[in-house]
């Protein structure tokens, strides 16, 4: 037995080892090919997925990771890092604290060898996703179901499926916005990851998704429904920050087609410069942590779409990484 009962196991989506073809050929073959991303039918999906979608695109997502390379290597793995190793002094009397990747390293594989070796009584499993996806935190509890189903000695399991309302995780955002004084810019940005139309059919009662009234209101179903939970975290950070809805927009960013979640980010962001706001602030709810979508889609390609339609600044707000905030937030998420 470990001199702790319980671990707790953070897990974020993942990274290649490097910003090179072979590291990031391997991470998108595991990542494209997770039936809960891309959950077409499975010949349609291998077709894809490795003869159209990583072949074409292999090159091009080289370049994006070199770009988003630091000296301390993949910012989504140090953060992934410093925030185990901040939870640990803060935890350890409690707890023993794991982290890993649901795609890529930290494998989920190896660090649930380690857990299962030291036959803890519980294991809490913290999904990095504040709102909940069948193709993020659904993944990554099919995986580890799929990992633990031969173990003979079952730990107690509590997955800890979302946090889009929690006041902690909603506080801790609010106060990243806050450190850039909205009132400095003429609107903000609330862009969240988006995901394909189908998903959001798949769990509306009677496929009602043109009908949800989300965007104004949490609808009866809507803990389980992504863009619901995307615009209940915008509406309660807006009322921390004093916003009122003329001052900020929804949007969803990282399509791969034009059958995705709506309006989409770019698109609302040429629309804004267009109509003379020149300086807009923007911030991603839905990562807990900054990487190739912050850093390099919203804070280098889509500053530049928005100076080539008439706007002067787009600032990005930090994500929360390995903030001594977050820290604190995950505790209180953890005991609530």
């Amino acid at each position: 037995m470990s001199q702790s009962s319980k671990a707790l196991l953070l897990v974020n989506l993942g990274t290649p080892d490097k910003p090179q073809k072979k590291e990031v050929f391997f991470y998108l073959t595991q990542f494209l090919n997770d039936r809960r991303v891309i959950d077409l039918p499975l010949v349609f999906q291998k077709l894809l997925v490795n003869l159209i979608i990583i072949p074409f695109r292999l090159a091009n997502s080289t370049k994006l990771y070199q770009k988003l390379w630091t000296d301390k290597g993949s910012p989504l793995l140090y953060y992934l890092e410093n925030l185990q190793k901040k939870l640990k002094q803060e935890v350890s009397s409690q707890m023993d604290v794991y982290a890993a990747m649901r795609y890529g390293n930290p494998s989920l594989n190896n660090v649930l060898a380690q857990i299962k070796d030291k036959n803890y009584e519980e294991v809490i499993v913290f999904p990095l996703f504040p709102q909940y996806a069948s193709s993020t935190t659904g993944s990554v509890y099919e995986k580890i179901v799929q990992l633990t189903k031969d173990w003979q000695n079952l730990p107690s399991f509590r997955f800890v499926n979302q946090y889009h309302s929690h006041p902690a995780f909603v506080e801790a955002f609010a106060e990243q916005i806050r450190s850039y004084d909205p009132s400095q810019y003429d609107h903000i940005v609330f862009s969240y990851h988006g995901l394909p139309n189908r998903h959001l059919h798949k769990i509306h009662p009677q496929n009602e998704v043109s009908t949800c009234n989300c965007s104004v209101e949490m609808p009866a179903h809507g803990t389980l429904c992504y863009k619901a939970t995307c615009y209940e975290t915008t509406r309660l950070l807006a009322k921390k920050l004093q916003l009122e809805p003329s001052q900020y927009t929804v949007s969803f960013q990282s399509r791969l087609s034009k059958n995705w979640m709506t309006p989409f980010t770019d698109e609302t962001l040429i629309d804004l410069a267009k109509k003379g706001h020149k300086k807009v602030l923007i911030t991603a709810p839905s990562f807990v942590a900054d990487c190739l979508e912050t850093h390099i889609e919203l804070g280098l390609e889509y500053q530049e779409l928005f100076e080539q339609n008439g706007g002067e600044k787009l600032v990005l707000v930090t994500s929360l990484n390995d903030t001594d905030t977050w820290v604190n937030a995950i505790q209180k998420i953890l005991h609530s």
